[in-house]
């Protein structure tokens, strides 16, 4: 039957996609919940797994168990979660701390530190109205996606898709800056 479906979307037979999210989103989705304990990034993972089972379905050449390959998705994608996050969250730290402080660094990082500032929010000024400004109560004012929704009467999950538009646009106009954005 795997196999089956492995063939059927290589030739990308109508339903066959469909076909397998049905099958395995439940288990790949369980899996990434235990592994991170956050349904929002356990369903980020999951999405993201079957976008590249589509978009990679003409190179996979599977020798074992589609659902074996599905979930041992989900373990690499939650350790590179884990490294690069540990890493990110060291930067966001000190980033942080530079906001509050003011920061008074030596010359050429004060410069430094406006360039960056400046344009992240060039970036950001050239998003979208609704979205820079559900993004900017998000990331800036540090309000909930519930506040925003309320504030703004727009459901909740709009505010969830137009901050996570924000941030792939954000992540591919400045991917030297992409830890600032998480």
């Amino acid at each position: 039957m795997e196999k089956d479906l492995l063939l059927a979307l290589k030739e990308n037979e109508p339903g066959t996609m469909e076909a397998i999210f049905q099958e395995y989103w439940e288990d790949v989705f369980s899996l990434a919940m235990s592994k991170t304990g956050n349904s929002i990034l356990a369903g980020e993972i999951t999405q993201d797994i079957f976008v590249s089972l589509w978009e990679n379905r003409h190179r996979i050449n599977l020798t074992g168990q589609l659902k074996h390959y599905l979930l041992g998705s989900v373990k690499f994608r939650v350790i590179n979660y884990y490294k690069s996050n540990t890493v990110i969250q060291a930067h966001q730290q000190k980033f942080s701390m530079l906001l509050e402080s003011g920061y008074e660094g030596a010359a050429d990082e004060q410069l430094l530190y406006r360039e960056l500032s400046s344009e992240i929010e060039c970036a950001i000024s050239a998003l979208p109205d609704r979205m820079r400004a559900i993004f900017s109560k998000s990331r800036k004012e540090g309000k909930s996606n519930r506040e925003i929704a309320a504030e703004m009467k727009i459901s909740v999950q709009t505010v969830k898709n137009q901050t996570s538009s924000a941030l792939k646009i954000l992540k591919e106009k400045l991917p030297h800056l992409t830890c600032f954005f998480l």
